[in-house]
């Protein structure tokens, strides 16, 4: 009976589970000694004196080994030794390369074929044998698609219709796109790359300050929008004489006909995208394709202070970053037309661009969600991707959540014993989701991101090291982690297959060298491997469009792309983000905060004397250190009732929150976003100084200093505030 029992399915695989630690590290004498067996030279002696009965049990361990050798789990080989994941180029300064594919050339397309955005789409078309492509759906309704046939088609006639209407087949012609993730964004990017036109996204994020800077600063005359709120804002700029050049507006979705008037009376034509496509099918034009150094989109960044920067990429650009990506990964991961991407992501950004490209370039298929963030899980169940693009503020929810559901101590510690065994399995190369701790612990997690996931990339800001190492094990798939910026647009390092440490950002990829130089005002020094992070390849942009200025501050004579960010050289050739050279941070969600801009608007509060504004890449909001000023605070503190001494004020839970109050409203009327307030704050007593080490002799603030300073009250704030 109880051979029988463990040759059972399920006995038998938590039996070899439990074997698996013992058997990787032992030979076969080793196993025999365990069992007090005789060494292998007495064998046939041993064997004659065996009873049945014992035969019978040897046979059933044999079994049991026999099942695991056959059935256990395959370690990754990584591409490259894992201890030097990148190399000096010879007379470059300290420049390091990539060491995976030929390291002597910057790696600038994968394909032949497929050298320019219009070539991939075309090569996805052709090996997916015109399969399903774009994906949609409707509240509780399953996916339906688009072919690639039928996208290239309506590319065709979209590009055909905007040439009717006096757009020209030429990359000096921008049309704006302004619309949330859907088929139709994709339809009139392909649209405008069939005749070599140039997109340029807008945004909500960017304020409506910016969309008008963008319209005019690109010369757009046609914008593509999906709802009839957009045209509505376009209109009124329009309307306040703030974009002339503003000429045709093209809706995606139904409008009413008074909104075509409204249009009318201030010069703007306003028709649906159906509308354009008929006009385009009727007046067929051959497609204008364009060449690798042609512009294929200005992709404006909010950056941090003034206007957007629009930067500037080409076909190449593209090409190369995404091809870089497909280099590392090639020996574990090789996307198929089988492939299946869910798309949330804003696609007025490049992270999210670049992997769509992906897919396309492969056959694969892209479904959009439903445009609700809260009903992603619901999209993702239906949908059932395979490729999952996250930021670190998706991880970070998703690993609280998980801990969440473990709500008693014996919970909490059976699952952080479950997650220490896949995390050792992580360590030693293996990825998988059919373990016994997948069954018991794991599984729902798995389906709840629709279960089929195999592979992850996290970018737009770092990760936690405890939140990746976590979901590497939970998730039973490949989780990649990239750096990168617009500039150089997406990615400039990735996670080498096979290291699944933590704390870095990968090595470089094969399309671009990164070397470090000195930043003298912060001490860090490239002899001690520490420095601004720059950037060569065949992946950085051109420049920013008609902003020769900041062009010439973030790329050098050289074409060197300086980051702003500062980086340390690991021992294994990783690159380590450390810091920001000018104090200017993302926050986990990816969005730029610069703290002196919000600081100089909350200094305007009347009982703050000073105040210092942190904010954490791995953390979704801001924080705040406020002193009040001692002359001014008690006054202001009796006129809403509060009474009581400079010490005493200062510990006073309910001015706190009147100081907080005053200072959300000056950052409200000052236009700052919500991401660009403080949550939480802490009121300090005594004032920054010289003196207290927290302020340089010219009076600004020691950030650093100050961090450091006030590190357990950050902490607190961060820790009682989620």
């Amino acid at each position: 009976m109880l051979t029988f029992f463990l040759l059972s399915g399920g006995s038998l695989w938590l039996f070899s589970e439990f074997f698996l630690s013992l058997l990787e590290k032992m030979q076969a004498q080793e196993i025999l000694r365990m069992l007090r067996l005789p060494e292998l030279g007495d064998l046939s002696q041993f064997f004659r004196s065996l009873s049945a009965t014992t035969l019978v049990s040897m046979g059933a361990l044999a079994a049991i080994l026999a099942y695991w050798f056959t059935h256990r789990p395959k370690a990754l080989q990584p591409p490259c030794n894992l201890l030097m994941q990148s190399e000096e180029v010879e007379g470059s300064g300290g420049a390091r390369r990539s060491v995976i594919g030929d390291s002597q050339q910057l790696f600038t397309h994968y394909y032949d074929d497929a050298r320019t955005m219009y070539e991939v789409f075309r090569r996805g078309l052709r090996i997916s044998g015109n399969g399903p492509c774009l994906g949609f759906r409707n509240p509780k309704q399953p996916y339906q698609w688009l072919s690639y046939q039928e996208v290239a088609d309506r590319a065709e006639f979209l590009g055909s219709g905007l040439l009717q209407h006096n757009c020209k087949p030429c990359t000096d012609q921008f049309i704006g796109v302004f619309a949330q993730n859907r088929p139709e964004w994709i339809i009139a990017e392909l649209a405008c790359y069939t005749y070599s036109m140039v997109v340029v996204p807008l945004y909500d994020t960017l304020g409506p300050g910016a969309v008008r800077y963008i319209i005019n600063t690109a010369d757009i005359s046609t914008v593509i929008v999906d709802k009839p709120q957009k045209a509505v804002v376009l209109l009124e700029h329009v309307e306040r004489k703030e974009t002339p050049g503003l000429k045709l507006i093209i809706l995606m979705e139904p409008f009413e006909e008074a909104l075509k008037d409204r249009g009318q009376e201030c010069g703007v034509v306003i028709k649906s995208m159906q509308d354009v496509e008929d006009c385009g099918q009727q007046n067929h034009c051959d497609p204008v394709p364009p060449k690798p150094s042609d512009l294929s989109i200005v992709c404006f960044t909010s950056g941090t202070t003034g206007n957007p920067k629009g930067a500037m990429l080409t076909h190449g650009n593209v090409v190369a970053d995404f091809s870089g990506f497909l280099k590392v990964t090639e020996s574990q991961w090789s996307p198929t037309c089988a492939d299946v991407h869910i798309s949330y992501l804003p696609l007025a950004h490049m992270f999210e661009r670049m992997v769509q490209s992906v897919v396309y370039c492969h056959g694969g298929r892209v479904g959009f969600f439903q445009g609700d963030i809260r009903l992603l899980s619901d999209d993702m169940k239906a949908l059932c991707p395979t490729i999952f693009p996250v930021v670190p503020r998706l991880l970070n929810r998703m690993y609280d959540k998980i801990f969440s559901q473990a709500d008693t101590p014996l919970k909490r510690w059976l699952l952080e014993f479950a997650a220490k065994r896949k995390q050792a399995e992580v360590r030693s190369g293996i990825i998988r989701n059919d373990s016994i701790w997948d069954e018991l612990f794991f599984n729902k997690v798995q389906a709840s991101l629709g279960g089929c996931v195999r592979m992850i990339v996290t970018g737009a800001a770092p990760a936690s090291p405890t939140v990746l190492g976590f979901l590497r094990a939970a998730l039973g798939c490949q989780v990649y982690e990239g750096y990168g910026q617009t500039e150089c647009t997406a990615g400039c390092t990735f996670t080498t297959p096979g290291d699944w440490t933590s704390g870095h950002v990968g090595a470089p990829l094969p399309c671009n060298h990164i070397k470090l130089v000195d930043v003298e005002e912060l001490n860090y020094w490239t002899s001690k491997g520490e420095g601004e992070i720059c950037v060569r390849g065949p992946n950085v942009f051109k420049g920013y469009l008609k902003d020769p200025e900041r062009t010439k501050e973030a790329l050098d004579d050289d074409g060197w792309l300086h980051t702003g960010d500062i980086g340390k050289w690991l021992p294994t050739g990783t690159l380590k983000i450390i810091d920001r050279k000018k104090h200017i941070f993302k926050l986990a969600q990816g969005e730029y905060v610069a703290p002196e801009m919000i600081e100089n608007i909350y200094i305007r509060s009347e009982p703050v004397a000073q105040v210092y504004v942190h904010g954490d890449s791995l953390k979704a909001f801001l924080v705040g250190i406020v002193v009040p000023d001692p002359e001014v605070m008690p006054s202001w503190a009796q006129k809403r009732g509060i009474e009581g001494t400079y010490a005493e004020l200062c510990t006073n839970k309910e001015l706190k929150k009147a100081i907080l109050e005053d200072m959300l409203r000056l950052g409200k009327e000052s236009g700052l976003h919500s991401f660009e307030q403080v949550k939480a704050i802490h009121i300090h007593s005594d004032m920054f100084s010289v003196q207290n080490g927290l302020l340089t002799p010219t009076l600004k603030a020691k950030r650093p200093e100050l961090r450091e300073y006030f590190k357990k009250q950050i902490e607190e704030l961060y820790s009682t505030s989620m």
